[in-house]
């Protein structure tokens, strides 16, 4: 038995323990009601200790949103039992700040062995707890921009689809990718490129709101989870303004930056069951979406799955094309519309590859610049033209597309005098053509370099201005003696349309007053030819004049000094129909017959293959990949049939349409539909009827590409 000295010790002891706030005690009789609290508990909760003396324990915490031990017990059970527990951690009442305390107690009991009450401590643990929240949100968030890190969204995608598969729930997946970023980083600074991470994390929370799962891979890459999302419709508008918010300008300390996005789309169960395949296809059509000139989105189709590996190996045998002979130059003529005379040519590379035919630059110089190629076809397309346009009478002018990589190289400026000396072709034929990637190089060298091609002769023009986001300031901030004004412009100049006129007159006069020549590329319509000679531009190219011709048609017309070209186009653009030549298939009954379309718009389509089908007729269009579309026959002569939709088709991102929901590959299997590729005239498909003989009689139709049965 301690003696009295002892005792008053260890109470003394306890007392200096409450003081030093490491820990506190109380106690509790048989109904749980406080007999005694530390005074530090008293006072951390703004309270005196006689306030708390006779209130039950629980009244000091959060009860409700009491974090539970692994266990699953809860204090009023623990207390209920009159059982030893141990290291509850527990919230705390009070206002402010956030107190956890961790709680311990042991049962008391009398000489009978009666319970009496409790007696336990209790430990702060709310800077343990804040530490270790703060380690596990490391783990799981991106520590710039406070988006889901790379393993999270794994997590929250191999979670979402596992918890889907079994109801076929749809989930669909955006890759984000920023374009020029990098530029901003390397000209800016990181500082700089950080707090632009930061600001388009935000302008990504204000489209995707509680409606998604934002995440930041790293670097400028972004992911977007959208669960019970397959309306292609509304993915491409959600894309759209995804591409419009994060292309707005950025101002950072006294910076302005300008940036945008690309975006590929791939939906579940659709486009992939696994999260794997899910990512992989997300991927390929982001690919595709940045090939196609960035600031697009594009949806993955099994095309894109074929396309990926149908560059495999163009970029194996475009390393062997040069030597071999397969890559030559076309010429599309540059016409002044006020005469109607051909004033010069934009050289355009074309590749007869052995098996697939004739290339056009857009499907192998994305391949170019993404290997070490580019400078080398660059080079090989700037000395073949200067070669060949010495050839020409007069002073028409061959314009040369110029790679960024190619203007970067040691070598440039050396091979392009080499060009002129071994061609003998005047330094004032020849025009180079830079896109908006040139930015991308140091302003110190193309200041450099556009002098010295100054002194030269030669002149420099901007391509394609306004399918990208730079600013006018450009134009005065280097010496462009020429800008292209991009397709896209052009069209939206002659829709009739007062912005789209006004941004494109602004264009226009600019590089009035700057000097410098502005030239409408893309014409293929009366309408739009007519807008811009209204526009006073000088120069004008596009189908409405001439597709891109060989060197011997070229040399032929010029025989006599000069080529006059007559515009020949029609009326207008009817930008919502698009020609088209693609074997689809029409379902009416029990049967799905293959036909040919001809033309497709978003409420309706021509095809061609099924004679004498009487108007009113009701079909399935079958477009692919799970696109069903219901119509009705509208139109009927002989084999061709005009058919409407019954729901507008959308959007496709890569300038074509596709339906807003799709049918899943199971369930057309059930039906008995082909797999795709299936060159079948007529398929008898599974249906609940008898079944009969086909309705319609099939024609097997030739066209233009050769015959499509």
């Amino acid at each position: 038995m301690p003696s009295v000295d002892e005792e008053r010790e260890a109470l003394a002891a306890l007392r200096d323990y409450e003081e030093s706030g490491l820990g506190w005690f109380w106690t509790t009789d048989a109904d749980g009601l406080l007999r005694y609290v530390s005074s530090s508990v008293a006072k951390a909760l703004g309270k005196e200790p006689g306030e708390l003396v006779g209130q039950p324990l629980g009244a000091l915490f959060f009860l409700d949103n009491e974090e539970r031990q692994d266990t699953g017990r809860t204090l009023p059970l623990a207390l209920a039992s009159h059982k030893t527990f141990a290291d509850f951690p527990l919230r705390a009442r009070r206002e402010g700040a956030e107190i956890w305390w961790s709680v311990s107690g042991r049962p008391q009991l009398d000489a009978k062995g009666e319970f009496i009450g409790f007696r336990g401590n209790g430990v702060d643990i709310t800077e343990q707890l804040r530490e270790r929240r703060d380690t596990s949100r490391l783990a799981k968030f991106d520590s710039l921009t406070g988006l889901n890190n790379r393993f999270t969204m794994g997590q929250r995608l191999e979670s979402t689809l596992s918890a889907y598969k079994s109801s076929q729930r749809s989930c669909s997946l955006m890759m984000i990718d920023l374009d020029r970023f990098k530029q901003v980083n390397d000209t800016l600074g990181h500082p700089v490129g950080d707090a632009l991470l930061k600001q388009v994390a935000e302008r990504l929370r204000g489209v995707i709101g509680k409606d998604g799962e934002i995440g930041r891979l790293g670097g400028d890459e972004f992911q977007i989870i959208l669960p019970d999302c397959e309306d292609r419709g509304k993915l491409g508008d959600i894309a759209k303004r995804i591409i419009a918010l994060v292309s707005q300008p950025y101002s950072i300390d006294n910076s302005r930056c300008v940036i945008g996005a690309s975006i590929g789309i791939a939906v579940a169960p659709f486009d992939g069951a696994t999260s794997e395949e899910l990512v992989r296809n997300a991927d390929l059509a982001l690919y595709a979406a940045k090939g196609g000139g960035r600031g697009q989105f594009r949806f993955f189709s099994i095309e894109l799955q074929n396309t990926a590996e149908k560059r495999k190996v163009l970029e194996e045998d475009l390393r062997h094309a040069l030597a071999e002979g397969q890559i030559r130059l076309a010429y599309q003529p540059i016409v002044t519309p006020a005469t109607n005379i051909v004033c010069g040519f934009e050289a355009l590379m074309r590749w007869e590859h052995p098996e697939f035919g004739e290339l056009s630059p857009s499907m192998f110089i994305p391949i170019a610049e993404e290997s070490d190629l580019i400078v080398g076809l660059s080079e090989w397309a700037l000395r073949e033209a200067c070669r060949e346009a010495a050839q020409w009478p007069g002073s028409l002018f061959v314009a040369v597309n110029v790679a960024p990589a190619h203007l970067a190289h040691n070598g440039f400026m050396a091979g392009l005098m080499q060009a002129l000396a071994e061609s003998e072709l005047p330094g004032d034929r020849l025009e180079l053509e830079f896109n908006e990637a040139v930015f991308g190089v140091s302003e110190e060298l193309i200041n450099e370099t556009f002098g010295a091609l100054k002194t030269l002769g030669v002149r420099v023009t901007l391509d394609n201005f306004g399918a990208g986001i730079s600013p006018l300031g450009r134009l005065r901030n280097h010496h462009f003696n020429k800008v292209k004004i991009d397709r896209q412009v052009v069209q939206q100049m002659a829709s009739g349309r007062s912005r789209c006129a006004a941004i494109g007159a602004s264009i226009v006069t600019l590089s009035r007053e700057l000097g410098m020549t502005a030239i409408a590329v893309g014409v293929e319509a009366r309408d739009e030819l007519k807008a811009m000679q209204d526009l006073g531009i000088k120069q004008v190219q596009g189908y409405i004049y001439s597709p891109p011709c060989g060197i011997e048609e070229v040399i032929d017309a010029l025989a006599t000094g000069l080529w006059i070209l007559e515009p020949d186009g029609p009326a207008r653009q009817r930008a919502d129909r698009r020609s088209v030549y693609r074997r689809v298939g029409v379902i009416h009954e029990d049967f799905r017959y293959d036909v040919i379309m001809r033309n497709l718009s978003r409420g309706g389509a021509l095809v061609e293959g099924l004679f004498d089908v009487p108007i009113g007729t009701e079909f399935v269009v079958d477009l692919g990949e799970g696109q069903l579309m219901v119509s009705i026959v509208r139109r009927s002569d002989g084999a061709v049939q005009g058919l409407e939709f019954e729901s507008a088709l959308v959007d496709d991102g890569a300038g074509g349409l596709c339906t807003r929901h799709r049918v899943p590959r199971h369930l057309l299997d059930a039906m008995g539909m082909p797999a795709p590729g299936s060159t079948a005239a007529v398929v008898a498909l599974n249906t609940s009827g008898g079944m009969h003989l086909p309705k319609f009689a099939t024609m097997e139709t030739a066209g233009k590409q050769g015959k499509a049965a």
